[in-house]
């Protein structure tokens, strides 16, 4: 009865704190994490005692698998060497540095010991880098860095934490060392493709969703107890799976098995995010009751402590932009990737919130070793330190350095050239399959069902809500108020008693499926006006603008001379029908497109991407 009583007020302070959170635009993890503080005080709230096993066994490999369903693999693999060094460069030299820091604040430490609390230390958390930059609205390049780092760091630093316990033993060696990072890393490796492997062929034969998704829920699990078992890195394992299952997941076959997965992620990710940092939180007396007696002293504990944390804070800038800039000094990688803004680096210097795992990690040190209370202590100081200071400050310091994240405008217009594309090929497919025999009226629905949706998708690009409601939008308010109509029919029809459970229960079902479109379609609607309101037309706006623009010739191999100069990287190339100028969108951190216009009044520009032919005016906001 305690435990259902505990999951029931947990799951409730999770979801009243993340709504509360929403509504006052608060940093949710961070107001989950002074809850559960204030909760660990209260006398009333019973001891909550972190267990180490279930966090690294029963957390982390779920939250792990869901964030790497969602991390783009080609995004990840472009960006491979900036995360790589994050992710294995910077724990390595974390952990060494933060450990001799330990020892010269704590000598009656051992070293190894230390080492092990730099370990523990190390790893920004995959959950609060990922909660937080998506809600501060960084660059996209900044996002996939920080959530590589987070999924491939735990490895790492587990790895290394299992040396270190192993140094406090006295059984360990430099070879031992090299062999068991050689072991998870390949081990790893092969261990999650394998898995991977097994469950696409497994996922392609179900055809019953409810199976299907099951098969989904268990994955991380599949990819980490063999990894473990072979003394590999589980965690490796489990975001390799999860990045090949995110990459073939939209090839499967049974859209219903796709959507149940992604919705059933997407709660269970919810929960357990949010939970953990409630956890964390809930661990702040239990630690310091801890280390009261401890032959060390509070003051010098909390003064070392405190040199931690901050010693945590400047090894991440020394590390991150000599990491950035130095490799570019190589003329081969300069050409292929040029150097980002010193911001980029900032930021990145910044985003190093520690989280659950490290309080799990740390809990994992020998019970007998001396002053391990202190060890914990230090850990809760680094996790809380860098949860509220960089947490806290991390959204000021990105509009301090004006870093712009993606354009809503430039995404609404990719998403409807794509649609448009794909409504293109799915026509063509149409004319092909078509037969004689084929009634007219059929080919002409599927045609026209087919550009309305690809209609839907320009008029997201439409001027604000408040001005009138496009066709889309409306006929989804009407087609929602007549699903209400009729679901109202079936529930008086329910209480007759004329009809079975079951055909009420699947004629109920079909018109929740439509529902659910519906909403998601309104949801779209309602967001593209998000950010003052601006708004794009769709086409079939005229402007004298538009009407008059001349259509210069692409040049050949164009390019962002802007970017170039500053050495900033280009997204997508525009170029203005009045003199030709190339410059980049407003997704590129120098927006060079819409400077020229800023600095010249040339109206309109074209999108010189391959495959895009629109037009923007810049004056009267019109796609043409």
């Amino acid at each position: 009865m305690e435990v259902a009583l505990g999951l029931l007020v947990l799951v409730a302070v999770v979801c009243a704190g993340s709504a509360l959170g929403r509504k006052l635009n608060v940093s949710v993890p961070l107001l989950l994490v002074l809850a559960g503080v204030a909760g660990s005080f209260l006398p009333f709230v019973p001891h909550i005692e972190l267990n180490p096993e279930l966090v690294l066994v029963g957390l982390l490999p779920p939250l792990l698998y869901a964030a790497a369903l969602r991390t783009s693999l080609f995004d990840f693999g472009s960006n491979r060497r900036a995360i790589g060094l994050l992710s294995v460069g910077y724990v390595i030299f974390g952990t060494l540095a933060v450990g001799f820091v330990v020892w010269w604040l704590f000598p009656e430490i051992p070293l190894a010991a230390a080492i092990a609390l730099g370990a523990v230390v190390a790893p920004p958390d995959a959950v609060a880098a990922t909660a937080i930059a998506r809600k501060v609205g960084m660059p996209r390049r900044i996002v996939t860095i920080l959530e590589g780092e987070s999924l491939v760091n735990d490895a790492t630093a587990l790895v290394c934490l299992r040396a270190a316990i192993a140094a406090i033993s006295g059984s360990v060696s430099a070879a031992g060392i090299a062999g068991g990072f050689l072991l998870a890393a390949g081990g790893g490796l092969v261990v999650g493709l394998a898995a991977a492997y097994v469950l696409t062929v497994l996922r392609k034969r179900i055809r019953n969703v409810a199976i299907n998704t099951s098969t989904s829920l268990v994955a991380p699990f599949v990819a980490y107890l063999p990894a473990e078992a072979i003394h590999a890195s589980g965690v490796l394992a489990v975001v390799v799976t999860g990045l090949v299952m995110g990459t073939k997941a939209p090839s499967m076959p049974n859209g219903a098995a796709r959507l149940s997965q992604r919705s059933n992620w997407n709660t269970v990710q919810f929960l357990l995010e949010n939970s953990v940092f409630l956890l964390i939180g809930l661990q702040v007396r239990t630690i310091i009751d801890g280390v009261q007696d401890d032959s060390l002293g509070a003051g010098r504990i909390w003064a070392g402590c405190a040199v931690i944390l901050l010693a945590v804070l400047v090894l991440r800038p020394v590390w991150v932009f000599p990491a950035t800039y130095l490799p570019r000094l190589i003329p081969s990688v300069r050409r292929a990737d040029p150097a980002p803004p010193w911001q980029f680096a900032a930021i990145v210097s910044w985003a190093g919130m520690r989280g659950v795992v490290t309080l799990a990690a740390v809990l994992v040190l020998p019970a007998e070793l001396e002053h391990r209370s202190v060890l914990i202590l230090a850990a809760l100081v680094v996790v809380g330190g860098t949860l509220t200071l960089q947490g806290f400050t991390l959204p000021g310091l990105v509009r301090l350095l004006r870093v712009q994240g993606p354009d809503q405008r430039e995404d609404a217009l990719n998403q409807a050239s794509l649609m448009q594309l794909a409504t293109s090929a799915g026509v063509a497919r149409l004319q092909e399959l078509r037969t004689d025999n084929d009634p007219p009226e059929v080919v002409a629905m599927l045609k026209r069902r087919t550009q309305e949706r690809g209609l839907a998708a320009w008029e997201r690009l439409g001027r604000p809500a408040s001005e009138a409601a496009t066709p889309s939008q409306r006929y989804a308010q009407l087609r929602l108020a007549m699903l209400e109509a009729e679901r109202a029919k079936v529930l008086e029809l329910r209480r007759g008693g004329e009809y079975a459970h079951e055909v009420l229960s699947e004629v109920l079902d079909r018109l929740d499926v439509e529902e659910s479109m519906l909403d998601l379609s309104l949801n779209e609607l309602d967001t593209s006006g998000e950010g003052g309101g601006e708004g794009i037309a769709r086409p079939g706006g005229v402007c004298g603008h538009l009407e008059s623009a001349r259509s210069p010739a692409v040049p050949r191999d164009a390019s962002c001379a802007d970017c170039v100069r500053e050495g900033t990287t280009t997204v997508h190339l525009r170029m203005c029908l009045a003199c030709g100028n190339v410059g980049c969108c407003d997704s590129s951190p120098g927006t060079h497109a819409s400077r020229h216009f800023e600095a010249t009044g040339h109206p309109v520009m074209r999108s010189i991407e391959p495959g895009e032919d629109w037009r923007w005016c810049y004056k009267d906001d019109l796609l043409g």
